[in-house]
């Protein structure tokens, strides 16, 4: 979980660093996919502290679906976490 996190939130430096030099960007697709694992933390993160995407309402609502999407399944599971320590 914290490499998936490290990760997306690098991602989403990367493409804030190829947004301030007017380079080719990382597409937010990719981004999304970044933030689908279990990297929502990640995401949130570099969106505050970045001030990266925090503009755009639809790329937070994706987000915010992505992050409801993860929190949904580690409510359902984890009474099974529970169960196996």
């Amino acid at each position: 979980m914290l490499f998936c996190n490290l990760l997306c939130f690098l991602l989403f430096a990367l493409d804030k660093r190829k947004a301030q030099r007017n380079q080719r960007r990382i597409a937010e697709k990719t981004l999304h996919l970044a933030t689908l694992p279990g990297a929502a933390i990640g995401a949130w993160a570099a969106i505050f502290l970045l001030h990266h995407k925090n503009r755009k309402a639809a790329f937070w609502s994706v987000t915010l679906a992505l992050t409801l999407l993860q929190g949904a399944a580690l409510y359902f599971t984890w009474p099974y976490f529970q169960a196996s320590f």
